[in-house]
């Protein structure tokens, strides 16, 4: 079965063979040279936008970051070896979605301290007057 740090691995490769340094390509995702360096070293999470976004830039087709080649998905005589495939790319789906719920909940947290905070400001600015 594909683990994600073979799939890093195969991004970092293109990545390289595109002549594209982790600044290039963390411009390129609207991201932080920090967070891209994290996600390629599996140090954060890769989501499925991001790796989309990544075939995109590397102008490489999503199922050359697995071993399993786009034959094999729909090939019925090869269905063992496109139901890894399809599953590895389910487990990158469900840790996209996790992720963005969290990153959801914690928006939202935000939004309400802030909220408190505004509220707060204009107490003080009303007792000013």
């Amino acid at each position: 079965m594909e683990t994600i740090e073979n799939v890093l691995e195969r991004v970092s490769d293109f990545r390289k063979r595109k002549g594209l340094s982790h600044e290039n390509m963390a411009m390129e995702l609207g991201i932080s040279q920090a967070a891209y360096t994290n996600m390629e070293r599996n140090e954060s999470k890769l989501s499925v936008e991001r790796l989309i976004k990544i075939s995109e830039i590397l102008e490489e087709p999503i199922y050359r970051f697995f071993q399993t080649s786009p034959h094999k998905v729909n090939n019925l005589n090869n269905y063992d070896s496109s139901v890894g495939y399809l599953q590895d790319f389910e487990n990158l789906y469900q840790d996209s979605k996790e992720s963005n719920e969290k990153l959801e909940k914690t928006y939202q947290k935000t939004v309400e301290i802030l909220e408190q905070e505004v509220v707060f400001l204009k107490s003080l600015l009303n007792k000013q007057e």
